[in-house]
């Protein structure tokens, strides 16, 4: 969801992933699955090794070498390679790296890359062309990138732009832009049109809007219902149903065990911010060494909340440049 702090940045891929063709055949306007189209024969299934390897690499944190390998991968025309080395440059940090590949993307054609591109161009400092590249995302049909336009107007103070933006995604559907919403909402106080936002788009079939409706109960106090919601949106497994439920253990019942159960699973599902939820747990609970390992993980992908932590165990002062 949130896009993630600055990282060690890659080389960019040396092959024209154009050329190489992994990329689709009708970039802007082809629709070869409309009524009336000729259609192609289905090609057999493509063997991917690099890009599997590179999946793997991802999934046991180790994005850098997963860049390395997909790299590879994109040079060799594996097809589902560029979105994976994209994901995979975000996840390490490398946002000067994805904004350099991603923009050349973009620029011919390929649109289904202009959300990351707005992603990682914000993490550059690049707003002005991040909100572009975003607002291009969201007109082409990726409504998921009203996510992370909202995060970059409510840093660039314009609050109010935020939370419309987010409206308009949560009206579409989109249940992560409900519980942004929420998160906008009750973060300036605003607890009244939290709770009705929550109520107005709560539906067990997009499980963030369960996990939404749990925090707008929680800060009614309304604890019993609450903890059924964040148990509810951990059994349809909403994106953040572990993190936020484990950040309710500990604020409402002070169950550290259990919270850190949570925490644990949330790594596991690999939840946003879940690194840094779980390393200041550790440290805080005097396991530093475990927890300092969980902070390395996120600020090496760029999570501010861990970076800062990390820093300040190390001595260091996350203000300096």
């Amino acid at each position: 969801m949130p896009p993630v702090g600055t990282g060690v940045a890659a080389a960019p891929v040396a092959a024209d992933p154009v050329a190489a063709q992994p990329l689709d055949a009708q970039p802007r306007d082809g629709h070869p699955g409309r009524a009336g189209a000729t259609q192609a024969p289905v090609a057999p299934p493509v063997a991917e090794p690099l890009t599997a390897q590179g999946r793997d690499l991802l999934n046991r944190d180790l994005a850098l070498d997963a860049v390395e390998v997909l790299r590879r991968a994109v040079a060799r025309g594996e097809p589902s390679a560029p979105d994976v080395l994209a994901d995979a440059y975000l996840d390490s940090g490398s946002f000067h790296a994805a904004a350099e590949w991603l923009g050349l993307l973009v620029e011919r054609g390929y649109l289904r890359f202009a959300g990351r591109l707005g992603i990682a161009l914000a993490e550059i400092g690049e707003r002005d062309a991040a909100e572009e590249a975003l607002r291009l995302a969201i007109a082409t049909g990726e409504t998921a990138a009203a996510n992370d336009l909202a995060i970059l107007l409510r840093d660039m103070g314009r609050d109010a732009e935020a939370v419309q933006v987010l409206t308009r995604a949560a009206d579409d559907g989109d249940g992560l832009a409900v519980d942004n919403l929420v998160s906008f909402l009750l973060d300036a106080d605003e607890l009244a049109p939290a709770v009705e936002a929550a109520e107005r788009y709560a539906d067990r079939a997009r499980p963030d809007t369960v996990v939404a409706l749990a925090d707008a109960r929680t800060a009614a106090r309304r604890d019993a219902e609450a903890e059924e919601l964040y148990r509810l949106a951990d059994e349809l497994g909403a994106l953040r149903a572990h993190t936020a439920y484990a950040t309710f253990l500990l604020a409402t019942r002070a169950d550290r065990v259990h919270a850190e159960q949570h925490l644990r699973e949330a790594r596991r599902h690999r939840e946003p911010g879940s690194a840094a939820a779980l390393g200041l747990f550790l440290v805080e609970d005097g396991r530093v060494a475990e927890g300092r390992e969980h902070l390395v993980v996120g600020a090496t992908a760029g999570d501010r909340v861990a970076a800062a932590a990390l820093a300040e165990l190390d001595g260091e002062d996350p203000d300096d440049d």
